[in-house]
């Protein structure tokens, strides 16, 4: 077995036993990055340098006895997260060359684990996309078939996962771009509740909705992380000071006499079949392990999709006013004063997904619209969320696609934005409502192509989530197959 096929588990406990250096792991991972990255372009900027020195630290702490469990684990994040001295493009033209001169929180709680840091990965420009398609450091491919999209926007973080190129990676979900290409590339990725991690040093995209987590090899791996980055943070107002429990101790308690809801407003007529048959399949292994199901219902589904793109483009807008060429970023050249030099640099930085949405959002936010589209699209996510709350006084956790259909043909949607924004039909309300959710690995379609598995639970209910997802993983076997890369 490969240094790069291991589990964090599995990886921390030969380092702890010194069987493998922190060294040779980095080592083996560099080494199958530059294999592999050519066809699947996970990675935006590796750090071998940066990756050795944290090994060689680690190596250090592992011999002294100071070491955590993350000591040592090579992981890669997203290019969205602030890291001081290393390059952050954020997929963007934009920030081609930006150096940022502070680190993000949860970043900074990983190094101060003693994890080995191996580069920053791919992801769609600002994280705005379901398909890695619109990065400019180009398209990342799914390792299951290069000729799919892995699912964005943290396609590079799931696709790494897949293509065994990182132990551990950390994306940002605002819309489902954690769980939905944790789903396409068979990995188990978490959008924790809004404010149970912070936000700060995190690139904004629509800051009311936008969450930071984990995606990893299984839910061992998946609560090991959680841990290390949750708990409040005084620095990101947001950020909700409330206990975190211990969530490995909690995954082996079972699901035994647990209520799942399964909300009708998401097992609808248009879901592939391959995706049903796999859901039909999951509710079949948790019956068996002793939940109950109930059928319920999210009656203002329908409305999560426009009430996202209203009130997720209004909040880009706002956000990406800061570059405008003057303070950091990039800046046209060619420029004849201020107006013209600012019109340029955004025209010359942003891309098209980009441009769209920022158009869309100033657009809702415009004297004579605001009412019409923005407050309105606040309404009626009040009544998703009270949706949510509502379903969860009779009910543990929901269950659900994460995606209506496996991951789709690199270009099959690239110029039908409404296709491509529908793609998120089964995460978008968990973002609105704040909540927690996971992917998990559920089966495959016909074609060889993940099919993930969505458990939603109530406000800070992680907990509950892992053990639920740990109960269906111990039960099957699709986290143990890999992708052939």
């Amino acid at each position: 077995m490969s240094i790069s096929d291991f589990t964090i588990h599995e990886l921390s406990s030969k380092l702890q036993n010194r069987e493998i250096s922190a060294v040779e792991a980095a080592s083996e991972m560099l080494s199958h990055i530059e294999a592999t990255n050519p066809k699947v372009n996970s990675f935006i900027t590796v750090t071998p340098e940066q990756a050795i020195a944290d090994a060689t630290a680690a190596d250090k702490h592992i011999a002294a006895g100071t070491a955590s469990p993350l000591t040592g684990i090579p992981v890669a994040v997203k290019d969205i997260f602030l890291t001081e001295g290393i390059r952050t493009t954020c997929g963007s033209r934009i920030l081609e060359n930006f150096i940022p001169p502070y680190s993000a929180t949860s970043w900074e709680k990983l190094k101060r684990q003693g994890v080995t840091l191996l580069g920053k990965l791919n992801q769609d420009e600002f994280a705005m996309g379901s398909s890695n398609e619109s990065s400019a450091a180009g398209l990342c491919r799914n390792p299951w078939n290069t000729e799919r999209i892995p699912g964005g926007s943290s396609g590079g973080s799931a696709a790494a996962i897949a293509a065994r190129q990182a132990t551990a990676t950390l994306g940002t979900d605002t819309g489902g771009s954690i769980r939905q290409p944790a789903s396409h590339c068979s990995c188990v990725g978490l959008k924790p509740t809004y404010g149970r991690v912070s936000r700060y040093g995190v690139i904004a995209y629509a800051s009311s909705l936008d969450q930071v987590g984990p995606i990893t090899r299984d839910v061992t791996d998946c609560s090991i992380m959680l841990a290390a980055i949750a708990g409040y943070d005084p620095k990101d107002s947001t950020s909700v000071d409330t206990p975190v429990p211990d969530y490995l101790a909690a995954l082996g308690n079972g699901v035994k006499g647990m209520r799942i809801g399964l909300p009708k407003e998401y097992f609808i007529a248009g879901l592939h079949p391959d995706v049903q048959k796999s859901m039909d399949e999951a509710i079949a292994v948790y019956r068996g392990l002793g939940a109950e199901f109930v059928e319920v219902s999210l009656p203002h589904t329908d409305y999560a999709v426009a009430t996202y793109y209203l009130i997720a483009t209004a909040e880009a807008s706002s956000n990406l006013a800061r570059y405008e060429g003057v303070r950091f970023g990039h800046r046209s050249e060619n420029a004849e004063g201020l107006i013209d030099m600012m019109t340029r640099s955004r025209s010359e930085g942003f891309g098209t997904e980009v441009k769209r949405r920022i158009m869309l959002g100033t657009y809702a936010l415009s004297s004579g619209y605001y009412d019409a589209y923005y407050v309105k699209a606040q309404k009626a996510r009040t009544l998703i969320m009270h949706d949510f709350i509502k379903t969860f006084a009779d009910v543990d956790l929901l269950l659900t696609p994460v995606a209506p259909t496996p991951a789709f043909k690199i270009g099959e949607k690239v110029n039908d934005p409404l296709q491509m924004y529908l793609s998120d039909i089964f995460t978008i309300p968990v973002n609105l409502a704040g909540t927690c959710a996971m992917s998990l690995p559920a089966g495959f379609s016909a074609d060889g192509l993940p099919i993930g598995l969505q458990l939603i639970g109530k406000p800070f209910g992680e907990e509950a989530v892992l053990r639920a997802g740990y109960a269906f993983e111990q039960a099957t076997e699709w986290h143990t197959r890999k992708a052939d890369i």
